[in-house]
């Protein structure tokens, strides 16, 4: 049976809170938040693959330290907007 976009959507939203870094915890979550339940299937996928990086590329991305690679750029310069707010 496939997932429900509903189960999918509280999953990648319990996968955002439950990270390894504490801050891509509240950056993740806060983003997630704001725009899980709008987002587009494709985009849940980028999303879901974003979530399966690992928590220091993550926070590098972020906060700006290193580039994200370019599948990722998108969807991580909207995250960082969080960052920069909670800055």
């Amino acid at each position: 049976m496939s997932e429900t976009r509903e189960h999918r959507i509280k999953r990648l939203r319990m996968r955002a809170m439950r990270r390894g870094i504490r801050e891509m915890d509240l950056i993740l979550t806060a983003w997630a938040d704001v725009h899980l339940d709008a987002l587009s299937d494709a985009r849940l996928d980028l999303f879901d693959a974003l979530l399966n990086e690992n928590d220091q590329d993550l926070y590098a991305w972020v906060t700006g330290r290193e580039d994200a690679p370019a599948p990722y750029a998108g969807l991580v310069a909207e995250i960082a907007q969080i960052f920069q707010k909670q800055a």
